[in-house]
This record gives C-alpha cells, sequence and structure tokens, in this order.
C-alpha cells in the first residue's frame, strides 16, 4: 500500500497539485528555512466570504505541502489598511461622517461603528474573528505597522533607488492620460493624512525622499520610509512578495492581467516571484460580482447562521477555478453533500481519501457525522410542520431515531435549529403551493389510500417503493414529474428529498393528513 507522501505525489485533488508545483520551486532554491504563503486584505469594507474563501484555500493548499515536504511553512494574512478610503461602503453606519475622512488611510478614518479606534481596525478585528472561529493558523501582518515600524524601509529605500524600472514596468500598463500623472509612491499629507494621488517632483535615490506640489501651490519633500508615503496598490502587491520572502499567493481573477506587473516589480527589487493560482470569482443571486462595499452576497455570519462552519468549507472546495453563485438556496445542498462525503470516507481507499473534500477541510481527519436526516429533510419537515422551534423537529426526529437526542446528536440538533431558522427567514416568506393535476390529485389519492392499508415496515426504502410504484402506475413519465408535483404541491417546494424518507420521519398518518388537506385546500 503506497505511504500517504507517495499518494499525495500523484493525486489529483488541486491542493495537492499546487503543492507539487510549489515544492519545485522551492526545490530549484535558493534555499530557505520555511516557506511563506501570503493572503491579502483590503479593509475598504467588511471582510466578504471571498476572503474568508482565500484564506481557507491557501490553507488547504498549506496542509497538501506540509504532507509532502519536511520544509515548515508559514501563513500570514497582509491588511492593506494604510489604504486611503476612496469611496463609503454602502452597509456601514453613518456613510456623512465617513465622506469627511475620504482619502484618509483606513486606519485613521473614525470607527462609523463606534467599537475601534478606527474603521480600519475595526475590520481587521471583523476579519481575524471570522478565521479565528475557523481555527486557521496564521501570522496577521498590518500595513500601517509595517510601514511605520520600518520593517518595509529597505524595500522602500530600493524602490527609489529603482524607480524608473518600477515606472517602466507601471507605464506600459496605464493609459497615456493616466501616464503623465502616475507614480508608484503616494504621498500621506503631513497636514490633512489624506494619501494623495498626485505626480512627484522629484524622487530622489540618494536621500530616499519624494518631492511633491499638494495641489495647493505648496512643495513638500518627505522620506519614503516610516510611513510617511504608501506604494500605489499594484507596486505594493510585488513589493510586499519581496520585502516578506512571499513563495505563494493566490488571488480572483480579477487580478490576474495584473500578474506580470506583480511579478516584475518583485524582481525588481530584487524578489523571486512567487508561485500563484488565480481562483474564479464568486456572484451574487444576479450574476455580478461580490463586492465589499456593496454588501451584496452572502457575508460569513450569515452562512453560519444557517449551517455549520464545514459546509462553508465544502462550497469553498468545490471548483475554485469555476465561477460559482453565492445564494441562500446553495447552503441546503453543501450541507447535505458534506455530510456524504464525510459518511463516504472511511470505506475509501488512501488515494481516494485524498481527492475527497473532508481530508482538506480536516486536515486528513473528518469527523464521524451524526446527521441521521439530511439537511434537506429537516427543512421539509420545518415547513410540513410549521416549526418555529428545534424542539418541533425533534418529536419527529426522536420517533424515527430513538437512539438520538441532542446531547449523542449535538450535530444534528445544530442542523435542526438552523433548518427551522432557514425556513422561517427564507423558506416561508416566498412559499408558494400550486393545485394539483387531475393526474396529480388521482395519484396522490392513490398513496394516501396505500399508504393507510400499509402493514408493513416503515422504513423509508420499503416507503420510497410504494411511492415509486404509484408514479409509474399512473404513467408519469419521465417519473421526476410525479416527485416534482409531491414538493410543489404537498411541500411548497421546486425540491425535495426522498419522499419515502420524509413519510419515515414525518409519519405516515402524518403524511396521509398532509395529502388530504392540500388536495382539500
Amino acid at each position: 500500500m503506497a505511504s500517504l507522501r507517495e499518494a499525495a505525489m500523484v493525486s489529483k485533488a488541486w491542493p495537492f497539485e499546487e503543492a507539487r508545483a510549489l515544492l519545485k520551486r522551492v526545490e530549484a532554491g535558493p534555499a530557505k528555512d520555511h516557506v511563506l504563503f501570503e493572503t491579502g486584505y483590503g479593509p475598504s469594507g467588511l471582510p466578504h466570504i471571498g476572503t474568508f474563501g482565500e484564506v481557507l484555500r491557501t490553507t488547504m493548499i498549506r496542509r497538501a505541502f506540509e504532507v509532502i515536504s519536511d520544509i515548515p511553512t508559514r501563513l500570514v494574512v497582509f491588511s492593506d489598511d494604510l489604504d486611503g478610503m476612496r469611496k463609503v461602503p454602502e452597509n456601514v453606519p453613518n456613510p456623512e461622517m465617513l465622506r469627511e475622512h475620504l482619502q484618509q488611510p483606513l486606519t485613521t478614518v473614525p470607527d462609523p461603528f463606534g467599537e475601534y479606534e478606527s474603521f480600519g481596525h475595526h475590520n481587521n478585528a471583523m476579519l481575524r474573528r471570522f478565521l479565528d472561529t475557523f481555527g486557521f493558523e496564521y501570522e496577521f501582518v498590518s500595513a500601517t505597522e509595517f510601514y511605520r515600524s520600518g520593517q518595509f524601509d529597505d524595500t522602500l529605500r530600493m524602490a527609489a533607488e529603482r524607480y524608473d524600472a518600477i515606472m517602466a514596468i507601471m507605464l506600459k500598463s496605464l493609459r497615456e492620460e493616466r501616464q503623465q500623472t502616475y507614480s508608484c509612491f503616494l504621498p500621506i499629507h503631513p497636514e490633512t493624512g489624506r494619501v494623495l494621488y498626485v505626480p512627484l517632483k522629484e524622487v530622489n535615490a540618494t536621500d530616499g525622499t519624494v518631492t511633491f506640489d499638494d495641489g495647493t501651490g505648496r512643495d513638500w519633500t518627505l522620506p519614503v520610509t516610516g510611513g510617511h508615503v504608501k506604494l500605489q496598490w499594484k507596486p505594493d502587491f510585488g513589493a510586499r512578495w519581496a520585502a516578506l520572502g512571499v513563495d505563494f499567493e493566490m488571488y480572483g481573477k480579477d487580478h490576474s492581467t495584473n500578474t506580470p506587473i506583480y511579478d516584475g516589480i518583485c524582481e525588481v527589487l530584487g524578489g523571486r516571484a512567487p508561485n500563484h493560482m488565480v481562483y474564479e470569482l464568486f456572484l451574487d443571486e444576479e450574476g455580478g460580482k461580490i463586492s465589499k462595499s456593496k454588501g451584496n452576497g452572502l457575508t460569513i455570519d450569515e452562512w453560519l447562521a444557517y449551517a455549520a462552519t464545514e459546509s462553508l468549507s465544502y462550497f469553498m472546495y468545490q471548483k475554485p477555478k469555476t465561477a460559482k453563485r453565492m445564494h441562500w438556496d446553495v447552503i441546503p445542498r453543501n450541507v447535505d453533500e458534506y455530510h456524504q462525503s464525510v459518511r463516504g470516507f472511511p470505506t475509501q481507499t488512501p488515494e481516494q481519501q485524498l481527492n475527497n473534500a473532508v481530508w482538506h477541510i480536516h486536515g486528513g481527519q473528518p469527523p464521524a457525522s451524526d446527521m441521521v436526516v439530511p439537511f434537506a429533510m429537516l427543512l421539509n419537515l420545518a415547513s410540513v410542520a410549521g416549526a418555529e422551534e428545534k424542539e418541533t423537529l425533534w418529536k419527529y426526529l426522536r420517533r424515527y431515531a430513538p437512539e438520538a437526542s441532542p446531547e449523542t446528536h449535538p450535530g444534528l440538533d445544530a442542523a435542526a435549529g438552523h433548518a427551522v431558522r432557514y425556513f422561517q427567514n427564507h423558506v416561508k416568506p416566498t412559499r408558494q403551493f400550486r393545485a394539483p393535476s387531475e393526474a396529480e390529485r388521482a395519484a396522490m389519492e392513490d398513496l394516501a389510500r396505500r399508504l393507510r392499508s400499509h402493514e408493513g415496515s416503515h422504513d423509508p426504502e420499503e416507503l420510497q417503493t410504494i411511492v415509486y410504484a404509484v408514479g409509474n402506475e399512473h404513467g408519469f413519465q419521465p417519473l421526476r414529474d410525479w416527485f416534482k408535483g409531491l414538493y410543489e404541491v404537498l411541500l411548497g417546494a421546486t425540491e425535495g428529498p426522498r419522499f419515502g424518507g420524509f413519510i419515515a420521519l414525518y409519519g405516515v398518518d402524518e403524511t396521509i393528513r398532509l395529502i388530504e388537506e392540500r388536495l382539500a385546500a
């Protein structure tokens, strides 16, 4: 049997593919005592789910790398919080107050929530709370601290010395009009504290200073070190790689055309361009890009209000190079698919386990699932029972699975609470029942009769056989039209669980009454 490392060296799971490519880069030298992974965060708005996904996916590659190599690893989460606030986010309080601080570094803009010393500090804290919820191992680095503490000074002085080479890279990517005023250095005004987008009169490589007109006719000369200036975001990207010695960073497709710029600036500043992975963007309900400033799409808190953390990790693992829509209806499916993957894990070969999402979510040691029924079925149960608290669902769950209780099945208990909340907030307000067709009415009346006369077991598969038989004998072609009718007429839903399992959970007598009530409506 192949060892774990041998299996990982041929696994087709994307984290292992990225890890193997990174190992080749590291082995090609120069020698390092650790491998540095980095993710970046722009705290101009509240952290969104895409930011979390970037850290999660990078962590998955980091874990994969640690399987195939003994070289120590680090993960740095870098917040560009010295960036000037260019617009007021749409999803925060006190927008008028924020407008007074446009172009100021995010770590000097007052916190509109009134909780932290600045808006940047608030958003950094939100990001760290989200990441800590998932147990990530990372080092947090604030750009404000990085610039002002002197950690970036050597790289900034080199940027002044090699200013022309950096500008040559940047100017190729700019329109002619923008070329006339562009500089890779952005001075921070000593009086107003604003980040200035102004042309520079001089970059003095010997003194490590820049001279500029602040727009009022006054000239200023500032050192490039100590946080008196910051780099424009594209040069900052590459300069950070050089200063920190970054070996791997992933970013969204919207950055992909900038890769030659980032790489080139990193190399001009004496660094070695890292490996990168470009992932597709997350889309909102309308197919638009998720934006921090707009607040569209799901937030991490919103997802976790309706499902456990593992389901979100499962969603993030799937096809990172394919654009994915993120809306409420993706949550139930990912909950159930995650638990299916967990249940299948123990019987898989080592090679299959490495290709299973749950290996990457749990570092090779996924827990057992205690979901005795799918989450989708809990949702349907909450719907037909009109549940307002999870104890309503437990009345049915105890009968269906007598060995289960909130104490012995905490995951199921949490899912029951999530299902009730999801039903109340996202199903009930828009739920629509429809009247049955003549063929559906006849078949449902027949189903009720057969259930009433059924004297066999209430095993889900046996009940499913009855449902299948009714659909076949009443001529539904394709048979899925029969199940679609059951869901839309009885449950007010377009999709649903295996109906035999639902009958077993809800109860035969209760299902008969449900059919009679819906047919009489």
